[in-house]
């Protein structure tokens, strides 16, 4: 035997991409995937081809997780959303490289990117117990009564994450949904949805309850036709989708009175208004009296 050593070509551990549905990383039930290219056109991965039975599965995950995390304590909710921007700081430099093959950015560019979702989404957890202050309050009225309104999520909301910004137009889609009490199921960019299937990783290893994000590759039609249809989603994001394709979802949207955000040119490195966050938020107004109003003020 030779006492020089052979070199021997060591093989790369490919990545199985993942659906996240319900805390759990299923294939579709289909048995479907799709190739995924980088810019060049060079295969980077299969990713699971999500079909109608995939969204209402991910609809009921939701819904069973939506009691437990609106009524969570929005001081919570900000904990576990940090806990989540620790999670992507760690693992930066995988989404560093991702977001690079998927936009076709250099390193640098791609690091400013995720640099910017990972305090994108720092800056959504910080809104979590700080929102109400701001569109809630006390109304003035004319009688012997206090009277309070406070915002309240909406329900289950579906989310077309934007197509050309994978990671950051994610976040910037997700985060506000969920940092309000809402549950999401997430459309990912139809070209690039390795960022979106690595983020489910990432939730799913945060403090995130299984079912409160949950996360779809494939043809953003084909998935998001049966959501905007579903009679237990309660709105619907279309920032993914075209002009043609929001059209018919709205429509569809329509026969349960979703709430419906329609797509609109967002420049997601500029910092966000609140806009996102009360699209998905409902007024809860409560009438308390107080007592008969005399000349000398109110009696209680």
């Amino acid at each position: 035997m030779s006492e020089k050593s052979e070199t021997i070509e060591r093989l790369s551990v490919f990545k199985t991409y993942k659906l996240y549905v319900g805390g759990k990383f299923p294939r579709s039930e289909s048995g479907r995937v799709y190739e995924v290219t980088d810019s060049k056109g060079k295969w980077l991965a299969n990713a699971p081809l999500s079909s109608r039975k995939d969204a209402r599965d991910a609809v009921v995950a939701a819904r069973k997780a939506f009691g437990g995390w609106s009524g969570a304590t929005a001081y919570n909710r900000g904990q576990v959303l940090y806990r989540v921007a620790e999670m992507l700081e760690g693992r930066r430099d995988q989404f560093v490289r991702e977001v690079a093959d998927a936009e076709g950015l250099s390193k640098s560019k791609a690091a400013a990117v995720v640099d910017a979702t990972i305090d994108r989404w720092v800056w959504y957890a910080g809104w979590t117990d700080k929102i109400a202050q701001v569109i809630g309050g006390a109304n003035p009225v004319a009688g012997p009564y206090f009277n309070l309104s406070s915002p309240e999520p909406t329900g289950v909301v579906a989310v077309l994450a934007p197509q050309e910004s994978s990671f950051l137009g994610l976040v910037s889609v997700v985060a506000p949904v969920i940092a309000t009490g809402n549950t999401a199921i997430v459309v990912a960019s139809e070209k690039a949805p390795l960022p979106a299937l690595s983020l489910g990783e990432v939730l799913a290893t945060s403090d995130v309850p299984g079912g409160v994000v949950n996360v779809l590759s494939g043809r953003t039609a084909e998935i998001a036709a049966p959501l905007a249809a579903h009679q237990d989603v309660n709105a619907i994001d279309l920032a993914g989708a075209d002009d043609v394709l929001a059209k018919e979802l709205e429509i569809a949207a329509a026969d349960n009175l979703k709430r419906v955000l329609r797509p609109q040119p967002v420049d997601y490195f500029e910092t966000p208004g609140i806009e996102r966050m009360t699209a998905f938020l409902e007024t809860k107004t409560v009438w308390h009296p107080t007592g008969s109003l005399g000349a000398s003020g109110s009696s209680y």
